[in-house]
């Protein structure tokens, strides 16, 4: 009875008592992460394993037959526990794989941490390999000689350098360092996530937040180390079970080493996780594809030829083009080129002289392009100069009575028409919380010349887990801005000169009994703002707990003049942002703001308006929930770059619970 005595404090202690006061210990186990909540079940069938061995008496003469019987029941309860651990594989294995080979690829110069990365890929192929040679004895439980089951139990205890034992012992110093020097930073697991969240390739490729990578690495160490300690147990049983000894006081110290190196982990595990970015956001694709992983806003405010004459009703030359700030295209004198393009129907803005004579390339079309280039008569070119499709028109100024020169100016056109899609959607999205679904992810569609932030939802399971099967981007709603009932400030926001800037938020709660369910647009002075929508959910059911009532919006209030108020971001003379030849970073931060703009005029001839939209799909892998979202911009010095969301995965960190040890 006191062997069975001590089996259970291990399983008490290991699972129930915490650094902190702990609920009842029933909501303790079941509140935790998946792979926590694995080794508690796998530790309780080894109790119940172990009540088979406990039966047996210790005597060399014990009847064979029940012997077998009794080698049959233990290897069958084994073959339950195995199939556990080879579900959890499964189900993290894609996430593993790719931890694993983001480590390969950030990591490839830095020889120190490589080193260590090999040592432990040996250790843990070792102990697997072992765990295989295990299960193939599981398989023929039926079949087994008793002296195999022992040979294989006397060689994974053994007190030397090849033992299982040593095996793990091998590992936890590799991943920790020794205990005497511990340290929650200086160790290979915070090395690995520090570096990881520094290297933002590695981040779009794997699409898992810091957080999430930690944790994936963890996964597949925490496994590895209970097929080792299932293989401890299962020796010391097999052991005991044909009379080699009582072994009560070796698994007794087993079971210790194992819960303190456990113990140990869980603690670094919590840490390095408390610390780690859960920020997901997408790097710039390696071909840039309008309409599939990017978008523009359109004829927001566009280069536009127009002559001074045509700049005011009295059809007058005798003002500089500086003289008009904000003007229309009045009348179109003597049908001169301002009869051969399309005409600015709404207001110009910040106009000036570049020189009198030039070389028009219109665009084609088809194109939200009014020119390709412009090349004056004195050398100077706006845009890039290249072959000219439908051929360059001569434009020259002139002069009126000798005394006025009739200058063609180059200003800003801010038009409303067929060919400017400048429309954000104020429509709220949510998710289907009917049915238990939640945010997973988010992109910016444009739909109808409407751009929308579409979200992707999924079924929220118990400890966090997202059903991958029930994933769906909802579908946007398909209204147009000319449909009846249909109004602008209240379905949807036109941007203008005056109303053109969109605000960059992080949206989250430091709650994390709650999770995102919805999003949407709403304008604060002439700034778009982003709200998000959270909802109460049970963490061990995974159940949303009465959304309709237990749900709010939230947002950042704060304006460029009042609060803490937001800071500008400037776009300095920028270029196209699908130009850059190098990928473009996150430069904003929270509590930010940044205005539609022109491109440059000598690099574009101010012909698209930036920053572009970014498109592509903002995900995790694995799905979770999250616990908030975003908008940012990314770019580089000089171009115009990319306006996109961002997504916090759910903080995991308080369902990692960290044991002590019993006194």
């Amino acid at each position: 009875m006191q062997f069975k005595r001590n089996i259970s404090l291990f399983v008490f202690g290991f699972f129930c008592i915490f650094l902190a006061t702990p609920p009842p210990a029933v909501a303790v186990i079941e509140d935790v992460l998946d792979v926590i909540h694995v080794v508690k079940e796998v530790t309780v069938g080894i109790l119940k394993a172990w009540d088979i061995v406990q039966e047996t008496q210790i005597i060399k003469n014990i009847e064979f037959p029940l012997m077998r019987e009794k080698q049959r029941k233990v290897l069958q309860r084994l073959k339950e526990m195995s199939r556990q651990i080879e579900q959890t594989e499964q189900k993290y294995a894609q996430n593993v794989a790719l931890a694993v080979q983001s480590v390969s690829e950030f990591m490839s110069q830095n020889a120190p941490i490589m080193a260590k990365m090999t040592d432990i890929e040996d250790t843990m192929n070792r102990i697997s390999s072992r765990f295989q040679q295990m299960q193939k004895y599981e398989a023929y439980k039926d079949k087994l000689e008793s002296s195999t089951l022992v040979t294989f139990a006397e060689w994974t205890v053994s007190p030397n350098a090849y033992s299982v034992q040593h095996l793990m012992d091998r590992l936890h110093l590799i991943l920790l360092g020794a205990e005497e020097k511990e340290n929650t930073t200086i160790n290979l697991l915070s090395m690995l996530g520090q570096t990881y969240e520094e290297s933002t390739d590695q981040i779009c490729h794997t699409q898992q937040s810091a957080q999430q990578f930690v944790y994936s690495l963890y996964t597949d160490i925490a496994l590895t180390e209970l097929k080792g300690y299932i293989m401890m147990e299962f020796s010391w049983m097999m052991l005991r079970l044909y009379g080699k000894g009582n072994f009560t006081q070796e698994a007794e110290l087993m079971r210790m080493d194992y819960e303190k190196r456990t113990g140990r982990t869980l603690k670094l595990l919590r840490e390095v996780m408390r610390r780690a970015d859960r920020i997901l956001w997408c790097c710039d694709p390696n071909k840039f594809i309008k309409g599939e992983n990017y978008d523009e806003v359109t004829r927001l405010l566009q280069g536009y030829i127009e002559n001074e004459v045509d700049l005011n009703t009295e059809e007058t030359c005798r003002e500089t083009c500086d003289f008009y700030q904000s003007t229309r295209s009045e009348t179109c004198f003597k049908n001169l080129y301002c009869a051969r393009q399309p005409r600015c129907t709404g207001k110009l803005y910040h106009c000036t002289f570049v020189d009198s004579d030039m070389w028009v390339c219109p665009a084609s079309r088809n194109s939200a392009r009014r020119y390709e280039y412009i090349e004056y008569e004195n050398g100077r070119v706006l845009g890039q100069r290249s072959s000219c499709v439908r051929g360059t028109t001569k434009v020259d100024s002139w002069w009126r009575y000798l005394f006025w020169h009739c200058s063609y100016c180059f200003c800003l056109c801010d038009e409303i028409s067929i060919k400017s899609d400048r429309y954000f959607n104020l429509r709220d999205t949510e998710s289907n919380v009917e049915n238990n679904r939640v945010v997973t992810g988010l992109r910016f569609k444009k739909h109808n010349r409407i751009f929308h932030l579409q979200i992707q939802e999924g079924e929220m399971l118990p400890r966090g887990a997202i059903n991958r099967t029930s994933l769906t981007w909802k579908p946007i709603e398909d209204y147009q801005i000319f449909d009846r009932d249909v109004r602008n400030g209240r379905d949807y926001h036109t941007l203008s000169y005056e109303s053109r800037s969109i605000d960059l938020d992080d949206i989250y709660t430091s709650d994390n009994s709650f999770v995102v369910v919805g999003v949407r647009f709403r304008i604060v002075g002439a700034h778009l703002n982003l709200e998000a929508k959270l909802a109460e959910f049970d963490f061990k059911t995974g159940k949303l707990i009465s959304p309709e009532a237990n749900s709010f919006w939230k947002s950042n209030d704060n304006t460029d003049v009042s609060g803490d108020r937001r800071q500008k971001i400037n776009l300095i003379d920028p270029d196209m942002s699908t130009r850059t030849i190098v990928k473009s970073i996150p430069d904003s931060r929270h509590n930010q703001y940044i205005d539609f703009v022109n491109t440059n005029m000598n690099k574009d001839a101010a012909q698209s308006t930036v920053p572009f939209i970014d498109t592509q799909d903002v995900i995790s892998n694995p799905p979770v929930p999250l616990s908030g979202l975003g908008i940012y911009h990314k770019g580089r010095t000089g171009y115009g770059g990319f306006l996109a969301p961002k997504i916090m995965t759910y903080d995991f960190t308080p369902h990692v619970r960290v044991p002590q040890t019993i006194n």
